[in-house]
């Protein structure tokens, strides 16, 4: 019976053996198409694409006329025994007192055929005279249309006898993380110069107002500023701007402006000669955890407003602790998206503007300014007086009801009301979130709070609301900010 045993089993192994064999080849084909695919998604070679941008991109050499240097002046009295030295030593060095021409190099590349040119508006910043320079070594000399220092954009005009070949602009939303990309530029004054390298980052923010830069480590040094950052299809989707390095030299951290705002500015500039954003007309700051549990809010998105001056928004009804949660049809996740959303908008529009009050959302419809139109007015603190301030502990500070002379001596305007904080406990959480000694609590629970009863009043009311922190308005030097505390413990 053993061997027959045996012989059953080898029976039924055969199948088997044949089964994972066959699964193993069909792995490894699998593997093979794998290889052969990830292989196909980085090009062999880059110059087809060179070859058909490069007559698009430009080099540019500016000419400044800086004055020249003064010299010392005063460094001795008059009649001090050192005062020949020095006279003799500033007749020495006159000729680089005087004014002189200072060159500088950067990189564009042609938009269309009529002869617009982008690039940097450092890069042409104060230039007396612009040249371009062509791949092929024609040179030509460059007018200013429009600047955008916001965006670090400027716009120029070429005239030639024929049509330019150019490049288009791509659209950088849908450059996705580990994308091949291409700059091309002049580095180091060398000349025509080509990189290539990965987006590394997206929407990357480095400290203008409508920052939207994709992070790459193609190589980008000086002299690359205003060149174009390419996909794999020729198309442009970022304009280079900036790097992050220690010595000044590329170590594989660029920032490029996203196209799409590039584009948006290069369209106003050639048609205006100048950006016209939307204004909305508001003071806004982000919407923290604790803020959003303290006005009921259930995550903390959205633009919270802390001042409402005369604009479009206070025409249309927007009130100061009001959160913007969609604009013009789109969610708002943050600030920066809503000023870039704003700023994007056309100048007229009448857009649906959707804000959360008191437990509710609220539809405004708002006909946007101009943002360069718009007067900065600073806004006033609330109206009242009182003639005898009483000090009072809550919240980790020393409260009181400003009188005529506490105003004056801490700079408040007459009619300022409120309660003034005059001490803060160093190991409370007023102090940990930025409350000082001279701030002007307005309002407390997004209503206007003028005395300490009315202060109490408020927490009462949010306690028995269920909320575990209360949000109050402060202002600063006239600038409005909203803090939430928590209320578990007024007494600290």
């Amino acid at each position: 019976m053993q061997p027959q045993a045996i012989t059953s089993f080898n029976g039924l192994a055969s199948p088997i053996v044949r089964f994972r064999t066959l699964w193993l080849t069909l792995l490894t084909a699998v593997m093979v198409l794998a290889q052969v695919a990830l292989a196909e998604a980085r090009p062999e070679s880059l110059a087809p694409l060179v070859d058909k941008v490069s007559p698009a991109v430009v080099n540019i050499t500016t000419t400044t006329m800086v004055e020249g240097r003064t010299g010392p002046q005063g460094i001795v009295p008059k009649g001090s025994p050192f005062e020949d030295f020095f006279k003799d030593f500033q007749d020495r060095n006159r000729d680089q007192d005087r004014p002189r021409r200072s060159t500088a190099l950067g990189s564009g590349f042609v938009v269309s055929e009529d002869g617009y040119v982008v690039t940097n508006n450092h890069v042409i910043d104060g230039a007396d005279q612009i040249q371009i320079e062509f791949f092929d070594g024609k040179e030509l000399e460059a007018k200013v249309v429009g600047t955008d220092p916001n965006t670090d954009i400027a716009l120029l005009k070429v005239e030639a006898k024929e049509p330019l070949p150019f490049v288009k602009f791509g659209d950088s939303d849908t450059a996705r993380v580990g994308d091949w990309v291409m700059a091309m530029g002049n580095p180091l004054g060398q000349g025509f110069s080509v990189s290539a390298g990965i987006v590394s980052a997206r929407n990357r923010a480095l400290s203008g107002t409508y920052d939207d830069y994709i992070q790459t480590d193609a190589a980008i040094n000086r002299g690359n500023s205003g060149g174009p950052l390419f996909d794999m299809e020729g198309e442009v989707i970022g304009v280079n701007t900036a790097i992050l390095s220690p010595n000044g030299g590329s170590i594989g951290i660029g920032f490029s402006m996203a196209s799409n705002v590039v584009s948006k500015v290069v369209d106003q500039l050639k048609q205006f000669g100048e950006t016209r954003r939307g204004w909305l007309g508001v003071r806004i700051q982000d919407v923290t955890k604790d803020v959003a549990e303290a006005i009921g809010l259930t995550k903390p998105e959205g633009a919270l407003v802390t001042d409402v001056p005369d604009g479009p928004a206070k025409d249309s009804g927007m009130l100061s602790g009001d959160v913007i949660v969609t604009f013009d049809g789109v969610e708002v996740k943050d600030t920066r998206a809503l000023v870039r959303q704003v700023g994007n908008t056309e100048v007229g529009k009448t857009v649906r503007v959707v804000v959360y009050r008191e437990g509710g959302t609220k539809t405004l419809l708002v006909t946007l300014g101009r943002r360069e139109d718009a007067e900065k007015t600073a806004p006033g603190a609330e109206n009242g007086d009182q003639s005898s301030p009483s000090e009072q502990q809550m919240l980790g500070m020393s409260l009181v009801v400003p009188n005529d002379e506490m105003r004056q001596e801490l700079g408040l305007p007459d009619d300022a009301k409120g309660l003034v904080v005059t001490d803060v406990n160093e190991a409370s959480e007023a102090f940990e979130k930025g409350m000082r000694a001279g701030d002007l609590i307005t309002e407390a629970g997004q209503q206007k709070v003028t005395t300490i009863a009315e202060l109490t009043a408020r927490i009462d009311d949010a306690k028995e609301a269920g909320r575990k922190s209360i949000l109050l308005l402060i202002r600063r030097g006239g600038d409005p900010r909203f803090v939430a505390l928590s209320i578990d413990d007024t007494s600290k």
